[in-house]
């Protein structure tokens, strides 16, 4: 079974995550066959836009197959990580800047990775089982894939309590934080699938969004995170409600503000990328990311130990990159 399918059909090129077993979780080998398909698309003038789902009932993609960055990190090698991270950011550069349209089935899970492959597309298609989310805080990573960048154009301070606390999002919740852009229920997505193939983008339907959950507690969101500093978020008593803060990598959380903050400032997906690069190039030797996926995935016991933060590791983590492991930075 071949991790990627990849037909056309009609007038669309389709291109379907095909690891069900693995929640269609995302390979190196999948990000650069992504990217060669959409290249070979680009200039085809048979292809009008281009699909992209998921095999399978539970999701869109889970996130990035971490089990090699894991074993390569424990053997020493910095570089495997690196290499991964730059080619899945390229992609996901080339997906929201692509000419043509991706229209994007977001079913199920779609987290981490699967953000950087669905969000960034031109036009989101949402369920009533979708669950959205960046919980990287929780194994010592921080929202990247331009998870920063999305964040970022959140409401209010919305995008800071996603990014700190890892929170999912359902299909009203993903459309009000414009992580998403269509709910179109999930029974009628094969037929909506033909009609892209034939009509093109006019033939998405025009359904209501169901409520946001995010939208009633903006309240408790803006009094929560309101602080400068995690310091300031950690000691405001507002925050006893969301335990996840509490729990995840501080770390992370720090520089997660700190990318999130620059990307309200910027508001450009290359330069959030870019500045995410800092962080993941080191994550593997200076990070809690390999402790963090110990106690989530490898030994499951669920108890991470954690290091202490201090406003110089924060900077060291976010430093610009020298030329040997900087090219993204220079490339964007």
């Amino acid at each position: 079974m071949t991790d990627l399918i990849v037909q056309q059909i009609g007038k669309a090129g389709n291109i379907t995550l095909n690891r069900p077993q693995a929640l269609n979780a995302l390979t190196w080998d999948m990000c650069l066959a992504i990217e060669a398909t959409l290249e070979k698309w680009r200039d085809d003038d048979s292809v009008g836009l281009v699909m992209i789902d998921g095999a399978g009932d539970r999701a869109f993609c889970s996130g990035g197959d971490i089990a090699d960055m894991y074993a390569s990190g424990q053997n020493g090698d910095l570089n495997y990580g690196r290499r991964f991270w730059r080619d899945e950011y390229r992609l996901n550069s080339k997906i929201a800047h692509y000419p043509k349209p991706i229209v994007t089935f977001l079913h199920g899970f779609t987290m981490g990775g699967g953000v950087g492959i669905g969000c960034h597309a031109s036009h989101r298609i949402v369920c009533e089982n979708s669950q959205v989310a960046l919980p990287e805080c929780a194994i010592g990573l921080v929202p990247d894939v331009g998870g920063s960048y999305l964040l970022a154009r959140a409401p209010g301070l919305t995008g800071t309590y996603l990014g700190l606390t890892g929170a999912r999002m359902d299909a009203g919740d993903a459309i009000y934080a414009q992580f998403a852009d269509h709910f179109v229920p999930q029974a009628q997505w094969p037929a909506l699938c033909n009609a892209l193939a034939t009509h093109g983008i006019a033939a998405i339907p025009d359904h209501p969004a169901p409520d946001a959950r995010l939208e009633a507690l903006q309240n408790d969101i803006a009094a929560s995170y309101c602080g400068s500093t995690l310091a300031d978020i950690l000691g405001n008593p507002q925050t006893g409600l969301h335990k996840a803060v509490h729990r995840n990598a501080p770390l992370a959380m720090a520089c997660a503000m700190v990318l999130i903050d620059n990307a309200r400032q910027h508001q450009d997906l290359n330069t959030a990328l870019a500045q995410e690069f800092r962080f993941t190039a080191r994550a593997v030797a200076q990070s809690d990311f390999i402790e963090g996926i110990r106690a989530a995935i490898i030994d499951k016991d669920r108890n991470p130990k954690w290091q202490t933060i201090t406003d110089a590791k924060v900077a060291t983590m976010l430093a610009p990159l020298g030329d040997d492991i900087g090219a993204l930075e220079k490339e964007n």
